[in-house]
């Protein structure tokens, strides 16, 4: 069966006995164009069912309009709402996004990157893997000028500009208002401290902990890949411990959620005899019993802020080399899950 014939402007200009070059101009809305002709050129487009050919445009211009995205796991409530601000921005100045995950795989990162660069997308944004080890596969992108710009979890690299919030001052907070409600025995959940936000996680906690005189005990660090299986085994190796914890302080909240729940089968109350602080501020936290004490991390503010960003540089507005770091706030919220009971 053959295809059918693709309409091109050449076919609606012998329709309508006018040249293509008019036929162009007037699909683009071109104000040499009268307002009647526009209106019959628009119709008999729609009449003969023509498409844009985006790909020639493309080639033409050298310009895709498209913006490729690679994040670790799309099914975060974080990596959703940043996502949703990206697109925002992007629909907003007329870019597309195609968007990608690794599944915290290093190799599958690579080759999304290699995908991405031969679609020849206008810029990459990108939050690394939980085991990416260097960033040679965007070697490719500088080398064509194509700009890349890190989110969340980025590459220490004079040469990129990251979007991210301060991991090191909210893990301090985090574990301050634990020690300040009586905690003196705090396991941290920590990820992999290859990845920037873990390592100042890891670095906040350790620091409130040094700063209120309490010993840091490295078997109350449990590194994991913060998933929720994770936060059950952390929680059975908290349940096998001699000597019980009073707090924890979570990487994230999926993993916080499901030690929660463990430990509550396991007859352990939650806040009172330990008390739980997560990460991220994922929706689920409000509905967990008790209510989840966590950090506030702005992700569809983290999402347009790095669109925006990238957008600016591609449009000559400013130029992505010019920052290093863009950092937002975040703030703690403060719920049932970490307020002890105070006896008089």
């Amino acid at each position: 069966m053959s295809q059918p014939k693709e309409i091109t402007i050449y076919d609606i200009a012998r329709e309508l006995n006018i040249s293509a070059t008019t036929v162009s101009r007037g699909l683009k809305g071109h104000p040499t164009i009268n307002k009647n002709t526009r209106k019959k050129i628009a119709e008999k487009a729609k009449e003969l069912g023509y498409t844009p050919n985006t790909f020639a445009g493309s080639l033409r211009s050298k310009r895709t309009n498209t913006i490729g995205v690679i994040v670790p796991r799309l099914n975060s409530y974080f990596m959703s709402s940043a996502l949703a601000g990206m697109e925002h921005i992007a629909n907003k100045h007329g870019y597309n996004l195609i968007i990608s995950q690794s599944l915290e795989n290093a190799k599958k990162e690579i080759e999304n990157a290699h995908t991405m660069f031969n679609r020849r997308v206008d810029g990459l944004i990108i939050s690394l893997s939980f085991n990416t080890e260097n960033i040679n596969h965007l070697l490719p992108f500088t080398g064509r000028n194509i700009p890349v710009i890190f989110f969340d979890r980025v590459f220490n690299s004079e040469q990129f500009t990251g979007v991210v919030i301060d991991n090191y001052a909210a893990a301090y907070e985090a574990t301050k208002h634990l020690i300040q409600q009586g905690c003196k025995r705090i396991v941290h959940l920590a990820g992999n401290t290859i990845r920037n936000v873990y390592k100042d996680r890891l670095e906040g906690y350790m620091q409130a902990l040094t700063d209120h005189q309490l010993k840091h005990d490295p078997k109350l660090v449990i590194t994991s890949n913060l998933s929720e299986e994770a936060g059950i085994e952390a929680a059975q190796q908290i349940i096998q411990m001699t000597k019980k914890p009073d707090g924890i302080f979570a990487a994230n909240d999926n993993c916080a959620i499901y030690c929660m729940i463990h430990l509550k089968q396991a007859g352990i109350r939650i806040p009172e005899d330990i008390a739980v602080v997560g990460f991220n501020n994922d929706r689920v936290s409000q509905i967990i019993e008790p209510a989840l004490s966590t950090i506030n991390y702005p992700g569809y503010s983290i999402g347009e802020t790095t669109a925006t960003h990238l957008i600016n540089h591609l449009q000559g507005d400013t130029n992505i080399q010019s920052t290093n770091t863009i950092v937002l706030r975040t703030e703690l919220i403060i719920r049932a899950s970490s307020l002890k009971q105070k006896t008089g």
